[in-house]
């Protein structure tokens, strides 16, 4: 099989770990088999692909969409480093307020999918970053949401020793307890 699927502490959150053929000409994976996918639990219906650029210090998010136009995301980094968060938001979850953080890099070349139900946010460590995410449905701008990422409910350890480069949206977004 071309990819290893790791069930993340929230076990809807998976790790997808492409294999990587390479040699002194390169290298080569698949970045995405909807039949693998699919077996091993990510049945998402991709519709949108997206790629943003970010500096060093950067730090976008926590974003979703609202219901009934929440997306799932695979996301990868394809360019550079990034912590990669994703916070659980089902208000019915047993692990609603919890995340999870993973290292995404073009070294490791690994991807996160993130299930509707969760807010997403990235913090840039290296000097740029470039990034591909899938979606599972189109952009909606009148269900764009947020969430404060410094939220002391959420207490995320974004891994970092600065103080991040924000949107202004991004700094008045939400805290939890005001969005429920």
């Amino acid at each position: 099989m071309p990819f290893e699927f790791e069930q993340q502490k929230i076990s809807d959150v998976i790790l997808v770990k492409p294999k990587i053929f390479g040699d002194n000409r390169g290298f080569f994976m698949e970045a995405y088999k909807k039949s693998d996918f699919t077996k091993n639990g990510i049945n998402a219906d991709f519709k949108q692909d997206n790629h943003s650029l970010s500096s060093k210090g950067v730090l976008r998010g926590l974003h979703y969409q609202a219901e009934p136009y929440g997306q799932a995301k695979l996301v990868r980094c394809i360019k550079g480093r990034i912590f990669d968060v994703a916070v659980d938001i089902r208000k019915d979850s047993k692990t609603f307020g919890e995340y999870v953080k993973v290292e995404l890099s073009e070294e490791n070349k690994h991807m996160l999918y993130i299930p509707e139900g969760f807010a997403h946010g990235f913090v840039v460590l290296s000097e740029e970053a470039e990034l591909l995410y899938k979606t599972s449905n189109e952009y909606a701008p009148q269900a764009d949401r947020g969430l404060r990422w410094n939220d002391k409910d959420l207490n995320i350890d974004w891994g970092i020793d600065f103080e991040p480069i924000l949107s202004e949206k991004d700094k008045n977004q939400p805290l939890l307890k005001e969005i429920l």
